[in-house]
């Protein structure tokens, strides 16, 4: 095991797998000589060379396109965009393109395209840079969704992206790329597709939370123990495919569904989970599920303001207590 950052951790991988299969190579804005903005392309330009790390102009539909081209053609792109809020930008080669070739050619052409980049709120980057996304993305079928909230995850997942056959959305948070944690020292280390994680065991409500909410939901958990609440948390990983079993397997011994994350709370993914615990498991829960996400409105530049739409660890409490108090 080795001690790394989730920025650090991506981009060993990224380095890992271009040494192993010279089919893959990244692009995306700043990503050589600068090394994206974040650093998680820092040092490949000098490995690899400007033939399997290359700037783009700033089109995002031209150079996703691009990546859906080479893909569809046996390379393995992995493109990075600067703020996944672009990826609007990008959706008919997302949503009409990547996500429908395998479909429409019954098979035969593959489109191995992982398309990477941060979202999420800590730097009051404003209302067209701090957006959560992927709950959007769950909607179209032919696309994966990852969402990794440690560095051990980050690493695992993204080789697990790399190396499969269709195209995912690889989801990483800005204000994570300074988090540490350990990531085991092994070139072929994954983290399967569809494998949700108990982050921590509980007995009476299942919160369910990703990226900065997964940390926030243990300090939740932690508060709520001390009045002798106990919360499992889970970690769903990916979005697409979700790991509703895992879920609606705690569900069944807590009775209590609390949802959390820092995209809209109106149609966000802790929605659909929420819809599937109900149609799935209804009788064994005691309370109605709880959803906690973001305020119906665009984020702010002010941190302080930014942080009142945002949900906070006292919302995360509060929405568990409520399940508790319905029974």
């Amino acid at each position: 095991m080795s001690v790394k950052t989730y920025a650090i951790a991506i981009r060993d991988v990224l380095a890992e797998e271009m040494r192993r299969d010279p089919a893959i190579f990244v692009m995306g804005e700043d990503v050589a000589k600068q090394g994206g903005i974040f650093g998680c392309t820092r040092g490949l330009l000098d490995e690899f060379g400007e033939d399997r790390v290359r700037n783009t102009p700033i089109s995002e539909n031209t150079f996703v396109g691009a990546g859906v081209g080479a893909a569809s053609v046996g390379m393995r792109p992995v493109v990075e965009l600067m703020y996944m809020d672009f990826l609007y930008l990008a959706m008919d080669q997302v949503l009409n393109q990547a996500a429908k070739i395998r479909y429409m050619f019954g098979g035969k052409v593959k489109v191995p395209l992982v398309v990477r980049g941060q979202q999420g709120i800590g730097r009051g980057n404003g209302a067209q840079h701090s957006q959560s996304v992927e709950s959007m993305m769950m909607n179209i079928p032919g696309v994966k969704v990852v969402c990794p909230s440690s560095p051990a995850d980050a690493a695992g997942l993204l080789r697990t992206a790399i190396r499969d056959d269709n195209p995912v959305l690889f989801f990483e948070h800005k204000a994570l790329y300074a988090a540490k944690g350990e990531v085991p020292d092994d070139a072929e280390f994954a983290v399967p597709f569809g494998k949700a994680e108990i982050v921590r065991e509980g007995k009476h409500a299942t919160v369910v939370a990703n990226f900065l909410y997964r940390g926030k939901s243990l300090e939740a958990a932690d508060l709520l123990a001390k009045e002798g609440i106990s919360v499992e948390v889970i970690d769903p990983r990916t979005l697409a495919p979700l790991d509703i079993t895992t879920i609606t397997t705690s569900v069944k011994k807590t009775g209590r569904l609390v949802t959390v994350h820092e995209a809209h709370k109106n149609m966000g993914w802790g929605t659909e989970v929420a819809a599937r615990v109900t149609e799935e498991v209804f009788g064994y829960l005691d309370a109605p599920p709880e959803r906690v996400g973001s305020k119906m409105c665009s984020l702010p530049f002010n941190l302080g303001l930014e942080n009142a739409v945002v949900p906070q660890v006292v919302d995360i409490v509060a929405a568990v207590k409520k399940t508790l108090h319905k029974v």
